[in-house]
């Protein structure tokens, strides 16, 4: 990147898990955070959005901050930079906020720094911030992705061109993935696990195989995390009933929740958020499309 360049960074927001794919299944989702990035004489960040006006405009910004370590593992120093960050993925809701921040913080440590890392550099990166590829895989490959990270080690497949359309539907309340995971189990026994892991299998078999009815079987099915995080989400039954009973064929939490999200076969997604929107009033549905491309660097007119 040169003085008087400009560039916008972008990065698709994210759900996870898809009901059993617990810490390991992601998917792309159409809502975007975006660094607007010229170099300067000192870091600043600013946003105009209003989900973000209580956020870090210094160095200690969290996205500067996993920029900045990023380099420093490459033994490069960044330049400080002005960065103007907008985004339309609601913060604490499921749906992947600090992973896109993480994503988009290695991405500007790769394009400033001059990095060139790999994608699978950038998920390592990511999941060691993370803790679990799902959603900074989704993010960094776009489409439906499968990971497994053990050992400091990550391995990743992104599946595209999925005939199936997604509804969120939103809730005002925050829930934080810390208070999300405090209410799960420590431990499973061995039948559990069996049950638990050959559910998250035949979830992807049946995806794969476009048998939608199984897939929200094996959604609804899950045994991970959805049945010790119902109680912290009001009216969970209640809308995977509406929801079922309006063309989606599953529902599952998006990931630790609040967020709900909705599958249906292709031309039926407007017909549901209709439904969800007379049905649950106080909470935002949105059809939403998957996104294929994953985080991007645009070079800006000047």
């Amino acid at each position: 990147m040169r003085l008087n360049d400009r560039i916008m960074i972008k990065v698709p927001a994210s759900t996870a898990n898809l009901g059993p794919g617990f810490d390991s299944m992601g998917l792309a989702l159409d809502l975007y955070l975006t660094l607007e990035i010229e170099k300067s004489k000192e870091w600043h960040c600013y946003s105009t959005c209003e989900e973000l006006k209580d956020f870090s405009t210094g160095k200690d910004n969290f996205i500067v901050q996993v920029a900045l370590k990023t380099a420093a593992h490459y033994g490069v120093e960044l330049p400080p930079c002005k960065i103007k960050v907008d985004s339309n993925i609601p913060l604490a809701r499921g749906l992947g906020s600090s992973a896109s921040a993480i994503v988009a913080g290695i991405e500007l440590a790769d394009t400033v720094g001059g990095l060139q890392l790999t994608k699978h550099e950038k998920l390592l990166h990511a999941t060691e911030w993370e803790g679990h590829p799902d959603n900074v895989g989704a993010s960094i490959y776009g489409g439906l992705v499968i990971g497994c990270y053990k050992e400091n080690e990550v391995d990743m497949l992104s599946l595209t061109n999925l005939p199936i359309e997604v509804v969120v539907l939103i809730p005002q309340e925050i829930l934080l993935t810390k208070a999300s995971r405090d209410v799960l189990p420590n431990s499973y026994t061995r039948q559990e696990a069996i049950e638990a892991s050959s559910t998250a299998n035949l979830l992807v078999a049946a995806l794969l195989s476009h048998n939608w009815e199984l897939a929200g079987k094996m959604m609804e099915s899950d045994r991970f995390h959805q049945p010790y995080r119902k109680s912290l989400i009001h009216g969970y039954d209640e809308i995977e009933q509406t929801a079922k009973a309006n063309g989606a064929f599953g529902t599952a939490l998006s990931g630790a929740g609040p967020t709900m999200i909705c599958f249906t076969e292709k031309g039926k997604a407007t017909g549901l958020v209709k439904a969800l929107e007379a049905s649950f009033p106080s909470m935002t549905a949105k059809k939403l499309l998957i996104d294929y491309t994953g985080s991007s660097v645009i070079e800006l007119v000047k």
